[in-house]
């Protein structure tokens, strides 16, 4: 089968297409056909090994000092289950599944993947109805980061809250997802994603390139920095006395809940994926590339197979 894999950190052009074997299910395992998966700023900060401070060396570490233990990338996936364990109770051949391949020994850059139907890290879940296969595939990372985050800080009807990063994964996640749960939002980005965000929801937008949103007038519940790039100290001049900063630089744990709350926003029409660019599973190293450049709108999914 196909398969994207990297053996050194660096640019996108580490990044390899060829052949490897096709696994086969375990007892208790489910052989999902990858129709669609992303690339996320995750994906792209694994493959430079480009993380901030301390963490840099946190995460060699962990996942390889010299070169990556995992050299398959890919953290979300949409697909059909292709065959299942004889343990296996919860899905059957032919169910449309998305998820995550966390903790697995390979990622979604694969055109097979076998997952165990029960784990403690990561998600599978039957694929909402509404979405195709490349809006599932950019559902689990940003959607359930966001609303883990927003969960977090205990965002309720009725109350105010900016996002900071409103145009990417986790912020157009959070957008949506905060006005299912009744919430003002503001949304800070460039000005040339504002009929986007407002599209999504966002009750005002605020251009980060003209204007210091920590010098508005108004005051917040909650400030959320959906793309790591501001700080508790600046969102401060903007809360209200009981209000709460997060972070997607803090840790996260989602889990099977989460995933089955997104599937259930999806449904009812309250969320859904933004797709900023589509490219075929040949093109990974152009996807990489662009994902580099920090501009993307949304979420960039791979076509494993041409929908």
């Amino acid at each position: 089968m196909k398969a994207v894999t990297y053996k050194n950190y660096g640019p996108p052009s580490v990044l390899n297409l060829g052949d490897i074997e096709k696994p086969i299910p375990k007892s208790n395992e489910v052989l999902v056909k990858i129709l669609a998966t992303t690339v996320t700023s995750g994906d792209a900060r694994m493959r430079s090994s480009d993380f901030p401070g301390i963490a840099w060396l946190l995460v060699r570490i962990f996942y390889g000092l010299f070169k990556p233990k995992k050299e398959i990338l890919g953290h979300e996936f949409s697909g059909i289950v292709e065959a299942v364990g004889q343990g296996v109770t919860k899905f059957k051949v032919g169910d449309e599944v998305v998820g995550t391949p966390t903790m697995l020994s390979s990622g979604s850059y694969v055109e097979y993947l076998c997952i165990p139907e029960n784990r403690k890290k990561g998600v599978l879940s039957l694929k909402p109805k509404t979405l195709d296969f490349n809006q599932a595939a950019a559902l689990p990372v940003g959607g359930m980061t966001a609303l883990f985050i927003l969960q977090k800080a205990r965002l309720n009807k009725g109350q105010n809250i900016l996002i900071y990063g409103a145009s990417g994964s986790v912020g157009s996640h959070a957008i949506q997802i905060a006005k299912a749960h009744g919430a003002y939002v503001a949304a800070v980005c460039s000005s040339s994603n504002f009929d986007m965000v407002k599209s999504l929801g966002a009750d005002v937008s605020i251009d980060y390139k003209s204007q210091d949103y920590s010098l508005l007038n108004q005051k917040f519940d909650v400030v959320f920095d959906a793309v790591g790039k501001t700080s508790k100290s600046k969102a401060v001049k903007i809360l209200k006395n009981d209000g709460r900063f997060v972070t997607v630089q803090a840790l996260t744990n989602p889990s099977q809940k989460h995933m089955e709350e997104l599937c259930r926003l999806v449904d009812n029409g309250k969320l859904k994926p933004v797709i900023d660019k589509i490219f075929p599973l040949s093109d990974i190293i152009e996807a990489h590339n662009y994902v580099d450049q920090g501009r993307k709108r949304g979420n960039v999914v791979i076509e494993v197979v041409k929908q």
